[in-house]
């Protein structure tokens, strides 16, 4: 009940002021509220129109513009490159020839060259002399409030590779992404080996992470989309135009898919394996001689004539707590640390028009925001998780009111009454 309360609350309440309540709220003070699913009416609203979220992904078939879209673009997808065995990573196959690597399959090769006429190099490292291009993977997370507010306080920016499906679970954790200055990047639905899918589900993998073509708003309730759109666009307005492929994982297959959707492959040219920290196979201290390892190159002049990309991740609070950690030493080592888009000098980080970043000099130079009006006329919400790391929409935001709902309600009334809702 408390949760619905608070959620009819901050209904029509504009957007970056119900982002900061909330935020205020869903904060490391109080880590029971921070990872509590929550929903909202334009994300569970539109639900039917995804697929289950955390499940892999396949075109739905009543989505017509997926439908049609899949149409056009898969007429430039090479037919002759096959599936590399399943999306959980499982290959099984030694048949494909490396040496040669007519796939340019970057997972066994290291091949960001592609050789499927037409396509872009992937983005493996910056083209800035002495320059980090600084992001992370697998976001929004919901703990993230702390990680955030540093990167805050050090006004320092970066490019955020998020996961639809996350995007869905956690709007208002987006939303904070990018009210906030961070570039944002596609990281497929579900987060699965890319090259494992047939051509329709990589499709719908990108297709439902990133966006549909268009939108309108209806004026009265700019909570609500009067049109289907997909998890980045309906949560923060924008539509993306960068992707990080999951483990790496990708081939001229996908790379011809992604680039039909208009999206850029960002890679990487180090890996802190700070994800894996949580699985065993490393420890912390190996995580920590990998930022040491790629710091040292740095402080040696390693790139003295263009600058690099480190694989690092919003994934937990480890992940997160050596990000902070080591920033400074990667401030001390790097004469610039920025966002990859930043490093690329790509002022027009999405397919809208009025959202800019700054240009590398601008930056440099302490424009680190230029204009961010494009998530202003964004809608978001949300589902929930359940104990099994999947989501169920059905959970609010809370199940009984405690003393964050209370705060929560004391900040949001007194908004209500106030000139900033004008």
């Amino acid at each position: 009940m408390a949760g619905q309360v608070l959620l009819h609350l901050t209904e029509h309440l504009p957007r970056k002021r119900v982002q900061t309540v909330l935020t205020a709220v869903l904060s490391e003070h109080h880590p029971t509220v921070e990872c509590t699913a929550y929903g909202w009416p334009a994300v569970t609203n539109a639900l039917n129109e995804f697929p289950p979220i955390w499940q892999p992904a396949t075109i739905l078939a009543n989505d017509t513009d997926a439908v049609n879209s899949w149409a056009n673009i898969s007429k430039s997808v090479p037919t002759d490159i096959i599936p590399h065995g399943d999306i959980f990573g499982d290959w099984n196959d030694t048949s494909y020839n490396v040496a040669s690597d007519p796939a340019c399959w970057w997972t066994r090769s290291l091949c960001t060259t592609p050789k499927l006429a037409g396509l872009p190099p992937d983005v493996a490292s910056v083209p800035e002399p002495d320059t980090m291009g600084y992001g992370f993977d697998d976001g929004p997370n919901c703990s993230h409030n702390a990680f955030y507010d540093y990167l805050k306080d050090q006004n320092q920016k970066a490019t955020m590779f998020f996961i639809g499906s996350n995007v869905l679970d956690w709007p208002l954790e987006a939303m904070r992404a990018i009210d906030e200055g961070h570039e944002i990047c596609a990281h497929t639905w579900s987060h699965h080996y890319m090259t494992g899918f047939s051509s329709p589900d990589a499709f719908a993998e990108f297709y439902y992470s990133k966006s549909r073509h268009g939108f309108s708003l209806d004026l009265i309730n700019p909570w609500i989309f009067q049109a289907s759109i997909k998890a980045i666009k309906l949560v923060l307005g924008v539509t993306v135009t960068c992707w990080r492929p999951p483990f790496g994982d990708v081939n001229d297959r996908i790379r011809a898919i992604a680039e039909g959707l208009g999206l850029r492959t960002i890679i990487w040219q180090y890996d802190s394996f700070d994800w894996e920290q949580a699985t065993g196979n490393v420890t912390a201290q190996q995580v920590y001689q990998n930022y040491d390892n790629f710091i040292q190159r740095a402080e040696n002049g390693t790139f003295s004539s263009g600058g690099s990309i480190m694989l690092t991740h919003e994934l937990n609070n480890f992940t997160m707590q050596t990000a902070v950690s080591m920033y400074p030493q990667l401030k001390d080592a790097f004469k610039y640390v920025v966002p990859i888009g930043v490093a690329l000098n790509k002022t027009q980080p999405y397919v809208e028009s009025n959202y800019s970043l700054p240009s590398f000099e601008q930056y440099i130079s302490g424009t680190i925001t230029t204009n961010s009006s494009g998530s202003s006329g964004s809608s978001s919400s949300n589902t929930s998780s359940s104990t099994s790391s999947k989501k169920n929409a059905a959970m609010m935001l809370a199940t009984k009111p405690d003393s964050s709902f209370f705060i929560a309600l004391g900040l949001l009334s007194a908004l209500m009454g106030s000139s900033l809702l004008l």
